[in-house]
């Protein structure tokens, strides 16, 4: 259900803007009401039933993060997600701490960035001394499948490209993986979003050794924390797991259009962890929910893009009803 959108925005990114997040009951509370634990965040791409957490040894708490555990974590994700033998593999704090980092491991030169999408990566590479250009530049980046709008990509043909797979774990099947056997070639991976465990924060890079070694020596040690790394392994160990939720998003996704649609709104696509819909006035959609404290996404670039996150349980799914009604 990842789809391949032609829609376009009513305006470019404001890169001088705060970076582009779903999230902020906080402020979503104080303008519209109600206290955190009130409201039902469909704000953000993250599976709404998270992988269950494993018990945890005590020195995963008390102990400095362990080489063992780190080396067992990174066979997992090499497992998972079928890395090439020849590209290097690291851990980071979350995909934001790497998306941070990347733009500075080569001199500063033009970066093709395809818009729409979130606008974390190009944020980074300016800050970096970057020029964001067209398809003719020596740098890419791009994110596969795309946010919001779930659009999949061909890898650029040459030079230093950032392939973003944050949210690629529900397709396993159109990962670009293969990429990272490629000289300049970066994969990400967020942990996050898939397995619905954001605070664990954790996230990684797979690609040209020389490019992940600068990495790894930007981040510094102990990059990943004790009980990130057990999690981490224990979930992507769990294939079982991963399938049922794959299987489950789907058919959860394909709901959410179906009752969006009933209320009014056009699907534009997404994934099955986020689905873009086409509204008459997003402002006017996303306050009409949050009065029945549900907080949806909306875009600094278009006043007709409204993104929603998928709820977890029946009752959620009877109270987005409720709201549309």
């Amino acid at each position: 259900m990842t789809a391949r959108s032609d829609q376009t925005p009513d305006r470019q990114p404001d890169l001088k803007a705060a970076a582009d997040h779903g999230g902020g009951l906080d402020a979503a509370a104080r303008v519209h009401g109600g206290a955190r634990g009130d409201w039902l965040d469909l704000s953000t791409g993250i599976n709404p039933v998270p992988y269950p957490l494993p018990d945890l040894p005590p020195d995963a708490w008390t102990a400095l993060p362990d080489a063992g555990a780190m080396a067992d974590l990174l066979a997992a994700a090499r497992a998972v997600w079928r890395v090439p033998e020849g590209a290097a593999i690291l851990a980071a704090s979350g995909a934001s701490a790497l998306i941070a980092q990347i733009p500075r491991l080569c001199a500063p030169g033009a970066v093709h960035i395809p818009a729409p999408t979130y606008n974390e990566h190009a944020r980074a590479f300016v800050a970096a001394g970057w020029t964001l250009a067209g398809p003719g530049a020596e740098a890419h980046v791009i994110v596969h499948p795309n946010n919001p709008d779930g659009r999949l990509h061909a890898a650029p043909e040459a030079g230093f490209c950032v392939i973003d797979e944050s949210f690629c774990d529900i397709c396993p099947d159109e990962s670009l993986i293969a990429e990272a056997a490629r000289p300049g070639r970066l994969v990400l991976k967020s942990f996050g979003k898939f397995w619905g465990l954001a605070g664990v924060r954790l996230g990684f890079a797979m690609g040209d050794p020389v490019l992940v070694a600068r990495l790894e020596q930007a981040l510094g040690p102990w990059a990943v924390s004790g009980p990130a790394l057990a999690v981490g392994r224990a979930a992507l160990a769990d294939r079982a797991w991963a399938e049922a939720a794959r299987a489950r998003l789907t058919q959860d996704a394909a709901r959410l259009d179906a009752l969006m649609r009933k209320a009014g709104a056009d699907a534009l696509g997404g994934t099955p962890l986020f689905r873009l819909y086409r509204v008459e006035s997003a402002e006017i959609w996303q306050s009409r929910l949050a009065h029945a404290r549900i907080w949806t996404r909306v875009f600094p670039y278009s006043d007709t893009w409204l993104r929603l996150g998928l709820p977890g349980t029946e009752a959620d799914w009877l109270r987005m009803e409720r709201a549309l009604g």
